[in-house]
């Protein structure tokens, strides 16, 4: 029988269990799918220790790519034999066989690597909806991109720099520092050992920057927004030290009118339509070679937990992934 990563309870990455299971066989409009990478990202954890509540027992993950073994009668489009991709709000993908949707599959083309698909679906569209749709980044902008070598960071770094973006990479240490001037950062501050307020103002020579992309939350909400200009936009997508503890709105008038959204990826590609359309602006960037996908670490399924902890620790550089 296939397997599955489950779990049981809120906690630490021990709570995770790898149990047997029963796919089963698709409704009319859906696909049964061979897994065959997984991506692992910070969201998983949000839902293994209930920062975004779960009904329990539930599966963790929510991007993999597969081949498709089974169709429903009403599917179209996508056929047995496909290889396809998928990102899902609904928790489930660190299984080696899914039943899902047809219609929130996408086809992969031949250029693209399942390992990369696996490793972009969710990180490479929220690069995409950061850049394109959130904020439109544009030549010569300068930008703030906090946790620049992560999964999402590296995506959106090479991303913006094609853009013509002159992207501020926020990194936590030295060899990260490094890669991202590798990967095409125009500026790079060591959060660890710099100030990142006093930087980007010396940087920008004063006038600070139209948007801060920040999925750090807790740690590093509120020197974002001071390196902000007057009625800047900050991008607050992700929690990895923490969520952002409640402020007063007077925070944002007194800093120059600022803006703030908290986006998520799935309301920016509600419709199939927009996650067609984001899939192919993203396959094309990087089957361009504008975009490399750096997979830093894979991990068997059976060794979740440790992908987890690593995750966590900020061990990692660029995507993890499962191999089922």
């Amino acid at each position: 029988m296939p397997r599955a990563i489950r779990i049981h309870q809120y906690g630490g990455p021990e709570v995770l269990s790898l149990e047997e299971f029963a796919t089963g066989s698709p409704k009319p409009k859906q696909l049964r799918i061979r897994q065959t990478a997984i991506g692992v990202n910070f969201i998983d954890t949000y839902h293994r220790t209930g920062l975004y509540p779960l009904k329990l027992p539930s599966g963790l993950g929510v991007e993999a790519a597969g081949v498709v073994v089974e169709a429903g009668s009403k599917v179209t489009g996508v056929a047995v034999g496909d290889r396809v991709a998928y990102v899902d709000s609904t928790p489930g993908s660190y299984v080696e066989e899914r039943v899902i949707d047809a219609n929130r599959v996408v086809k992969l083309p031949d250029e693209i690597s399942d390992q990369q698909a696996a490793a972009l679906m969710l990180k490479g569209l929220t690069a995409w909806f950061l850049l394109r749709r959130c904020y439109r980044a544009r030549k010569n902008d300068p930008i703030v991109l906090h946790s620049a070598t992560g999964g999402v960071g590296l995506i959106a770094l090479q991303w913006a720099t094609a853009l013509g973006a002159k992207v501020i990479a926020v990194v936590g240490s030295d060899a990260k520092a490094a890669l991202a001037r590798e990967y095409g950062a125009a500026e790079v501050i060591v959060s660890t050992r710099e100030d990142l307020v006093a930087r980007v103002r010396e940087i920008t020579k004063k006038r600070g920057v139209p948007v801060v992309y920040d999925g750090v939350g807790k740690d590093t909400f509120l020197a974002s927004l001071d390196c902000l200009k007057p009625r800047g936009l900050m991008v607050s997508f992700g929690n990895a030290s923490g969520p952002v503890p409640p402020f007063s709105a007077l925070e944002l008038s007194k800093r120059g009118s600022l803006y703030l959204t908290r986006p998520t990826l799935f309301h920016y590609i509600a419709k199939a339509s927009d996650r067609a359309r984001g899939a192919r602006e993203l396959f094309e960037i990087v089957s361009s070679g504008k975009v490399k996908v750096r997979i830093g670490q894979t991990y068997s399924l059976l060794n979740a937990a440790q992908a987890h902890r690593d995750l966590e620790a900020r061990r990692t550089i660029g995507s993890t992934l499962l191999i089922p």
